[in-house]
């Protein structure tokens, strides 16, 4: 599961939210990316370092770019319907993407973000699960 990829990221590399999501879609998915890559990613971090939009959602969101853009966004007819339902499920979950909403009911001063980390994860996994379902005919 992608979550014990970044159980190891987030815990003992001691990356952030977006860090330790995208170091392991890395890993998790075979994506390629280069270290200096993923370095990127911290500035994401504490939504945007901002409590603006969280930093897990913002990679896993990326994660997706990863799979499903060959190119360009606008050339993939998969990146809009996988995106939209990744947002639907963590609004659903949350009533907002936004760190500082989020934060709010789910941070633990021990832990930090894990527990949003690992429910990223989770609905990431799922919506790929379901969309690959889907394209390749199956029931979802």
């Amino acid at each position: 599961m992608l979550k014990d990829v970044c159980a190891k990221y987030y815990f003992e590399g001691n990356y952030n939210c977006a860090e330790t999501l995208i170091r392991s879609g890395n890993e998790y998915y075979g994506l390629e990316l280069h270290d200096r890559d993923m370095i990127a990613f911290g500035v994401f971090g504490a939504g945007i370092q901002t409590g603006n939009t969280c930093g897990a959602i913002i990679s896993a969101a990326s994660i997706l770019s990863m799979k499903y853009i060959e190119k360009k966004a606008h050339e993939s007819t998969d990146i809009k319907p996988v995106t939209t339902a990744l947002i639907r499920k963590l609004n659903e979950k949350y009533g907002s993407v936004l760190c500082k909403n989020i934060k709010a009911q789910s941070f633990d001063k021990e832990l930090r973000c894990k527990y949003t980390v690992d429910s990223v994860c989770d609905i990431l996994e799922q919506v790929i699960a379901e969309y690959e379902s889907t394209k390749a005919g199956g029931v979802q």
